[in-house]
């Protein structure tokens, strides 16, 4: 099977095909095709399965291109390991952040599923293992309604629980101390906008980046809230948190049930909230698994391999 793909005008060859026409080398390797670049147009040639996805996975490419003005191999690997069956529906969940040029997508059909789910309830729940993008786009999404005037305040909280250490052995005050638990909050929330704008809307509260306990007392009218790495809350802290929700408000709570922090024998907040909670309308739930990881495609295979269901015992 052969088809042909037109190019359209306002590409740059050379940024679509890569250094040294790197891009369509990795679509070869990958799909096992045939690409050749003949004018303005590209010929994909091989068995029809592979032909019909390398050329899906250049369509993807040619939007990326148009709506970000560049595109490298990190970029052209999501394209070919996470394919979304329904491409015109995952770009019609993009979300416009304060970079400039920066569209947030989701790169699977798990990551978009959460995304709608976010849009679409007051409260969500998701779970799911490192690299799925739990935290990332739930901040995506905070930072998309922030910009279209949707709400007037991000809170980011994060439980200060220690994954083997002690906080009090660590020096410094109370911000140095909890500043390593929210510094993944800091990562996201600088690649959607420069750091001189989120130290200005952090100055005026528009921003809250703070440990859990800071949230008691509080009620959270239009606001995104967002409380991450969960599964380390009480049942009675994850309480307190539900009951923050204010008019107008969004809640997403994330977490890896699979790696708690908590004392032996205490039950996570988050594990028994989505039991009561998860059938109550306005309430969602998603649970990514290991096919949405978007880090380093090691991270897929590393999480796999610490996956307690794949391992048998070998007595």
């Amino acid at each position: 099977m052969e088809v042909t793909i037109q190019l359209e005008p306002i590409h740059n060859q050379v940024e679509l095909f890569g250094p040294a026409d790197a891009h369509l080398r990795l679509l070869r390797k990958s799909f096992g095709v045939q690409i050749t670049a003949r004018n303005e147009n590209l010929h994909i040639k091989g068995q029809a399965e592979n032909v019909n996805a390398a050329a899906e996975a250049l369509d993807k490419m040619q939007k990326h291109l148009i709506r970000h003005g560049s595109i490298d191999k990190k970029d052209v690997e999501l394209f070919i390991e996470h394919r979304i069956s329904d491409g015109d529906k995952k770009t019609s969940e993009a979300l416009t952040v304060y970079a400039q040029k920066k569209v947030i997508e989701p790169s699977t059909a798990g990551q978009l599923k959460y995304i709608e789910t976010m849009l679409n309830n007051d409260v969500t729940f998701c779970i799911g293992p490192a690299g799925t993008g739990k935290t990332y786009l739930a901040v995506s999404v905070a930072v998309s309604m922030l910009k279209k005037k949707q709400i007037r305040r991000i809170i980011l909280a994060r439980p200060a629980v220690e994954a083997g250490e002690k906080l009090g052995f660590l020096p410094g005050d109370l911000q140095a101390k909890v500043n390593p638990y929210l510094r993944p909050l800091f990562d996201a929330l600088g690649d959607m906008m420069d750091f001189t704008q989120v130290r200005k809307f952090t100055e005026l509260d528009i921003i809250e980046i703070i440990p859990l306990a800071f949230m008691r007392g509080r009620t959270l009218n239009d606001s995104v809230i967002i409380c991450d790495e969960a599964q380390n809350t009480s049942p009675l802290q994850m309480l307190m948190v539900l009951t923050r929700l204010g008019l107008g408000s969004k809640m997403i709570i994330t977490g890896d049930i699979t790696q708690v922090d908590l004392a032996k024998g205490q039950k996570s907040g988050m594990v028994e909230a989505i039991e009561k909670l998860r059938n109550i309308k306005g309430i969602g739930y998603v649970e990514l698994d290991q096919q949405d990881i978007v880090r380093h495609k090691l991270v897929q295979k590393i999480v796999q391999a610490y996956d307690p269901r794949n391992n048998t015992n070998s007595e």
